[in-house]
Formats: C-alpha cells, sequence, structure tokens
C-alpha cells in the first residue's frame, strides 16, 4: 500500500557548514526540505548526534565533503519519525519511529532529513528518543571493524585503541558479546567504566606501554592512528588482523606479519543497526548520552566537543518534541 503523505512545509531549518572555518562558519539557516529519490524516506528529526566528522567537516579536514558541496547541512545520526516515502520505501510507514546513519548526503541537524530505507532501523523499543540518535554510526563503526573487517570470533584477543570513546565503548561491548578477551587502552580514570562493559584488561597509555603488558593479540582495532598504530605491530599475531579508523596501516608490515591490514570508513546498513538495537533491547549493550543540547544551542554543542574528553555522545534534541 501506498503511505499516506502529510503536508509538509516547503522550508525547514538546517545547521550548516556555510564556509570552511572555526565555529562561526556555523548558521542555522532556512532551507528546503529535502525531495525524495529512489528508495528514500524523509524522517521528521527529534534528535541528532554529533560525531568527530562533523567538527572534521565543519574545519575542512573531511575529504568527503568539498568547497562546491557548501553550504552543507552537518549531523550524521538521526533519531525520529517517518513523514513521507517514496514508492521504493515500501514497508517504512509514516509515523513509524526509526534510527539511522545517514550516510555522506546532507545530514540530520535540521527539521526533515532524506535518508535511504536501507539505512534505517526501527528506533529501540527501551530508551528515549536520544538513546536511539546516539547509536548509529559510532555503532556500525565498532561493528563493522570488528566483524566486517577484523572478523573476530569467540576465544579471540582484540586489542582496543581509544576505548573510551562513542565507538571504543560500543567496540568494547561487542567483543566481549561475541566471547572475545578485551584488552584496552585508555586513561586510568575510565578503566573502570571500560571494565563494567566488559574489558578484561584495562592498559593506561599514559603511563605504561601496551606492548609490555598486552601479549599477542589476534585484531588490533586501532581508534587513535599514529604511532600507537605502528607500535602494535609487536602484539598482533602472524596472521591477524590490523583495522584502523583512522590511518591506512602499512602493507609491507601487514606482509611481514602474513596479517589483513585495512583502513575502513562505516557505511549506513539497516539490516545491522537492527541488529545492534535489538542487542540495546535484550539488555547486552549499554548506550551512553553525555550531554543534551536544544537545536538551538547546535553551536555550544560543537564548542563542547571541541573540548574532548568525552565519555559518551553528544546528542542534540527537537526542543519542541517530548522525549518519549
Amino acid at each position: 500500500m501506498q503511505p499516506v503523505q502529510q503536508a509538509l512545509p516547503e522550508t525547514m531549518r538546517a545547521w550548516r557548514a556555510t564556509r570552511f572555518g572555526g565555529l562561526d562558519a556555523l548558521n542555522c539557516e532556512s532551507t528546503s526540505v529535502p525531495l525524495l529519490y529512489g528508495d528514500e524516506v524523509l524522517v521528521e528529526v527529534q534528535a541528532a548526534a554529533l560525531n568527530p566528522v562533523d567538527l572534521k567537516t565543519l574545519h575542512g579536514l573531511y575529504p568527503a565533503v568539498a568547497q562546491h558541496d557548501l553550504p552543507f547541512t552537518l549531523g550524521r545520526d538521526v533519531a525520529g519519525v517517518i513523514a513521507q516515502g517514496t514508492r521504493r520505501a515500501a514497508g517504512w510507514e509514516p509515523g513509524t519511529r526509526v534510527c539511522a546513519f545517514v550516510g555522506q548526503g546532507p545530514g540530520a541537524l535540521a527539521d526533515y532529513v532524506s535518508v535511504s530505507a536501507s539505512a534505517l532501523a526501527n528506533a529501540p523499543r527501551a530508551g528515549a528518543v536520544d538513546t536511539a540518535a546516539a547509536i548509529p554510526l559510532a555503532a556500525l563503526t565498532a561493528w563493522q571493524g570488528l566483524f566486517d573487517y577484523g572478523k573476530l570470533e569467540r576465544g579471540q584477543r582484540v586489542l582496543i585503541h581509544g576505548a573510551s570513546g562513542g565507538v571504543g565503548r560500543f567496540a568494547v561491548q561487542f567483543a566481549r558479546h561475541c566471547g572475545a578477551h578485551v584488552i584496552v587502552t585508555a586513561s586510568a580514570p575510565t578503566h573502570d567504566a571500560l571494565r563494567a562493559l566488559g574489558a578484561s584488561e584495562a592498559i593506561d597509555y599514559r603511563h605504561d606501554g601496551f606492548e609490555d603488558l598486552a601479549g599477542e593479540v589476534d585484531l588490533v582495532l586501532d581508534l587513535v592512528g599514529g604511532a600507537v598504530q605502528a607500535r602494535s605491530w609487536g602484539v598482533l599475531k602472524h596472521g591477524g588482523a590490523m583495522v584502523s579508523a583512522l590511518d591506512e596501516p602499512s602493507q609491507i608490515e601487514a606482509d611481514s606479519h602474513g596479517a589483513f591490514a585495512a583502513r575502513y570508513t562505516a557505511r549506513p546498513d539497516g539490516a545491522q543497526l537492527e541488529h545492534i538495537v535489538a542487542l540495546f533491547d535484550q539488555g547486552a549493550i549499554k548506550v551512553e548520552v553525555a550531554e543534551r543540547f536544544n537545536f538551538g544551542d547546535v553551536g555550544g554543542a560543537f564548542e563542547r566537543m571541541e573540548k574532548g574528553h568525552l565519555h559518551g555522545k553528544l546528542v542534540v534534541m527537537r526542543e519542541w518534541h517530548q522525549v518519549v
């Protein structure tokens, strides 16, 4: 059955990078409500989470967004309600609560965002809309790094660098859930929280060398890059995997270790996201929201992200929606 299309405004508010630069390049502007193509649906945004890629985009450091793409609406994570859908988005009816990683196009820091149906998942039954917004990109980045690229299996040993960040905390939980032995590097004040999420061993990167403590591992999930990645070859088993969300691993080192090595960028995947949401609804994983901001204070959210040391996600709320 063709979804019933509700009357929509022609324009909406959107927080956009109007040029590349600092926070003064971020502006709330009026722009057209997105048109739908292919299998897309239009989601009325209730919450959107910030990710480091948004800050990189604002500063012109993200290669997927070029000068000719400006002005560009930021925000990769969305939770909201389907407002409209195309014929090819059959099964996703108006009124359905959803969440998604929207991909590389115009983002979710707006009143509406268009999303491919293949990227959608039903919003969690448990938890509020801010929780739903905090899941998609960070969780998919962790999941794809561990399993699509790292091929992590029960009983294997995984070393997760940068485990206290948004991606890292999901990675710890997913690795624990699959039955792996989880070793993390993070600052000492975060160790108790990471152990509670499933880390078997926690190494203080500020004072201890992980090379001396981690032993051999089957997989290194690198969320730090640089020298940390280079040093990690010293703990990787022959035939293991070095997977990075930041820097391309050395193929010379990979060949000498008989290892698989890859840098990857997360992709939207509604089926994977649906599985992750199910894990949350079952109580198998936790989602941590560090701070919440009203839609009118997106600048404040970006300022907080610039300060760093976040243990959880920053979520921007549509302040006139009731959080349910």
